[in-house]
């Protein structure tokens, strides 16, 4: 029988450190065919996809990637916590999936799963601690990263798992496993050479948040040498034409405006908002000219730069607290953005396995036969989040492509 392999990305935009993960867990696990469920065109640490969905899809497909699913807006822009549930949910739910494959800053995954088993469990003496921790008025990942430090006691093993973005990401993953109680077995790949945030280029390797440095200053030598030739191909063509959108600043007046619009009541139904937080952000856009200068305001101990980010797009996109809290109670339904012929084959044996699976292949035709309001409302928020994201464009700025774009087939 094939083995499956899963991957959770945002891919923005396709590096080789991706193409590394794929290569390394087929050749490690023996899988034989890859689904990886990717964040659509903004993503988890609050800013926008350097390019569409669509483009990214392409990208994964021609480098080794056979089914490529959309995660929704709602769970893509969240928190680690609910970005990981949301993918998790959908993996799950092909009924096909072997094994989770997840990049990390370590190789000590016993340390990852300790760590993901106390945050499930939730013991009294770890709560208790976190508790007085938040009572200092730190953020909370640096009230958790405490809490955990005192309660596994082992600062040496433990000291540096928590800062790493991929090492966050993947404890809340094996947190999602245990909670829905999947079978999928968990699988790490240590990223080579460079981390998340590295703005550094080694060999063949830099992150993403480098390659998108490279692209504000036109250094397209320098991105060649770190992605696939397919994927440079691509991003190539998409600068060229205008449509790429290189961070939220793209997006600074709209922000304004509609914070500027919103009530005070209405901001603090915004997710992560809290404590009064809504008055702050309020007064601030009220006198700011610039989301930088916004940012700088509301941006303090208790509040991380990415948390005032995630806030951001919350009101540029519509996205309230009542959305998160409904996307938190269904399983998702499956949009498949492209595949190949392996993902073809697939396919059917998804269906054949889960017939009541919700799986969008015409965002219309679901449209007309989806009789689940929760469904309804998150599609509905895919569709605007595209027709915003092409706002960003340079030149067409199209809207509706979550109906008039076909999935890609390679």
């Amino acid at each position: 029988m094939a083995r499956v392999l899963g991957i959770i990305a945002e891919y923005n935009p396709f590096h080789n450190g991706h193409l590394y993960q794929i290569q390394e867990a087929k050749k490690q696990t023996g899988a034989d065919y890859v689904v990886a469920v990717i964040s659509g065109n903004f993503t988890q640490r609050g800013n926008t996809s350097l390019v569409n969905k669509w483009i990214k899809t392409d990208m994964a497909l021609q480098s080794g990637v056979d089914i490529v699913i959309e995660l929704p807006t709602v769970y893509s822009i969240s928190s680690a916590e609910n970005f990981a549930e949301g993918a998790i949910k959908i993996l799950d739910s092909l009924k096909i999936v072997d094994t989770l494959c997840f990049g990390t800053e370590t190789a000590d995954f016993a340390a990852l799963n300790n760590i993901a088993n106390v945050l499930y469990n939730e013991p009294k003496e770890y709560v208790s601690l976190l508790n007085h921790e938040l009572g200092k008025g730190v953020s909370y990942p640096k009230a958790r990263e405490s809490a955990l430090m005192m309660y596994l006691n082992d600062i040496k093993r433990y000291a540096n798992i928590l800062s790493g973005s991929n090492n966050i990401l993947a404890i809340e993953y094996l947190k999602a496993l245990k909670k829905l109680k999947s079978g999928m077995r968990p699988f790490s790949v240590q990223r080579k050479k460079v981390y998340y945030n590295d703005e550094k280029i080694v060999d063949e390797f830099a992150s993403s948040t480098a390659i998108r440095k490279l692209v504000s200053r036109g250094q397209y030598d320098e991105i060649r040498k770190v992605i696939p030739t397919s994927s440079y191909m691509l991003l190539k063509e998409e600068i060229r034409k205008g449509s790429f959108v290189l961070d939220i600043l793209k997006f600074e007046k709209e922000i304004l405006y509609n914070l500027r619009k919103m009530t005070i009541s209405e901001i603090a139904e915004l997710p992560d908002v809290t404590e009064g937080l809504e008055h702050v952000i309020k007064n601030g856009a009220d006198s700011c000219n610039s989301i930088l200068d916004l940012m700088d305001i509301v941006k303090s101990k208790r509040y991380t730069q990415t948390r005032i980010q995630r806030i951001l797009l919350y009101a540029l996109l519509g996205i309230t607290k009542k959305d998160m809290a409904n996307a938190r109670k269904v399983t998702p339904y499956v949009r498949v953005l492209g595949f190949n012929k392996n993902g073809r084959e697939m396919l059917s044996e998804i269906c054949k396995e889960n017939r009541r699976i919700n799986m969008i292949t015409s965002v219309k035709k679901f449209e007309e036969l989806n009789l689940n309001k929760a469904l309804k409302e998150m599609l509905d928020k895919d569709i605007f989040a595209t027709n915003v994201y092409t706002l960003g464009y340079e030149y067409n700025s199209t809207a509706n492509l979550d109906y008039t774009n076909k999935m890609v087939i390679v």
